[in-house]
C-alpha cells in the first residue's frame, strides 16, 4: 500500500515537473500581450532614431555636411543637415542653448541624431548638439 502511494506521488510530481515549461511559456505570452500600443510605438520610434557621436574633422557649409570621426573606433561618417535640423549647444547634463550651423567648427565634439541613408554612411540629421565639455 505504501509503495503504491509513493509511486503515485512520484508519478504526480513527474507529471507536474514535465508540464511546467508549457505553463511558463503561456505566462510569458500573456505578458507580451499586455504591452500597450503606446509602448510599441515608443519602441519603434527609438529603434528608428539613429545616432552618431564624435569630433568634426571636416565641415562643408556649401554641401551642408559635417564629417564626424567617432572617438572610440576612429570610424568616420558624414552628417548631412538642412534648414529643418535643430542645433543646440550644451555641457554634460547641462541645459541646452540654441545655436546655428556656423557655430560648429572643425575639432568640435557633436552628437547627431536622425536617420541613416541606405548604406549607412550618411546620417540625415534632425538634431545636432555641440558638446561644450571636453573628456
Amino acid at each position: 500500500m505504501v509503495k503504491k502511494l509513493v509511486a503515485l506521488l512520484f508519478a504526480s510530481v513527474l507529471m507536474i515537473w514535465l508540464a511546467m515549461p508549457s505553463f511558463a511559456q503561456e505566462g510569458s505570452k500573456k505578458e507580451e500581450a499586455k504591452e500597450t500600443p503606446a509602448q510599441e510605438k515608443a519602441e519603434k520610434k527609438a529603434s528608428k532614431q539613429a545616432r552618431w557621436e564624435g569630433v568634426v574633422t571636416r565641415s562643408n557649409p556649401e554641401k551642408s555636411t559635417l564629417t564626424v570621426r567617432q572617438r572610440s573606433t576612429g570610424a568616420e561618417k558624414t552628417v548631412q543637415y538642412d534648414s529643418s535640423t535643430k542645433w543646440a549647444a550644451a555641457e554634460h547634463h547641462g541645459k541646452a542653448t540654441e545655436i546655428d550651423a556656423t557655430q560648429v567648427k572643425d575639432g568640435d565634439r557633436i552628437i547627431a541624431t536622425g536617420k541613416w541613408e541606405k548604406g549607412g554612411s550618411v546620417l540625415n540629421a534632425t538634431n545636432i548638439s555641440k558638446r561644450l565639455t571636453q573628456h
